[in-house]
């Protein structure tokens, strides 16, 4: 059971960095988090995969005043997600057509979808903007809905402000990404194997 958790986290976070890299391919807007990490890229010259593993890191400091625990999911995608952003971005062309670029758009919002999914459902922690903002919404009492929102609203704010890429991908996102994690979840998710003590108090079928 370990070992497929870890092979679908692993593959899970490799196609989430692939479909960031083909948001930034279809040049249509990009989601809140990665408004800010194409902003701050631009600005210092790093590449965007780069700047991923950089804040992810920056924000995972901010686990310990919300007393959050990193689990080997957390730290996979701090790491995994940049380097395959940038793999894909050395191996998928950008499109000058609109045709092309709303077809990479597509893919992309599924391949995220999918790969959500994934390391969602291996259960082997959370990535690091996911556990800021529950962490925030444990300490502070407020929803995740509301916790989600702030963050997300003052990234995308500052990942404009900087020159990152908003458009009609960003609302396409936002409206698309849930529904299509919620189809795909319960497909990804491991089942929780009960402990073997448990398991011998059950008695056998007749």
């Amino acid at each position: 059971m370990m070992t497929r958790r870890i092979t679908q986290l692993l593959i899970g976070l490799a196609m989430y960095g692939i479909s960031l890299a083909m948001f930034i391919r279809a040049g249509l807007g990009l989601d809140p988090w990665d408004v800010f990490h194409q902003g701050v890229s631009g600005k210092i010259g790093w590449s965007i995969g780069t700047v991923v593993v950089v804040v992810s890191f920056l924000v995972l400091l901010l686990w310990i005043p919300l007393r959050q625990m990193p689990g080997f999911g957390t730290l996979a995608n701090a790491v995994l997600v940049g380097v395959f952003a940038d793999i894909g971005l050395s191996l998928i062309p950008a499109f000058s057509h609109l045709e092309g670029q709303i077809a990479m758009l597509a893919g992309a919002v599924v391949l995220n979808g999918i790969a959500s999914a994934c390391y969602i459902g291996a259960r082997l922690g959370p990535g690091a903007r996911d556990g800021l903002m529950t962490g925030l919404a444990r300490r502070t009492g407020w929803s995740v809905r509301l916790s989600r929102t702030l963050i997300e609203v003052v990234v995308l704010g500052v990942g404009w402000l900087l020159g990152g890429s908003l458009g009609v991908g960003t609302v396409v996102y936002a409206l698309a990404i849930g529904p299509v994690v919620q189809l795909l979840l319960p497909m990804f998710t491991v089942p929780m194997q009960a402990p073997r003590s448990v398991q011998q108090e059950v008695p056998a079928a007749p």
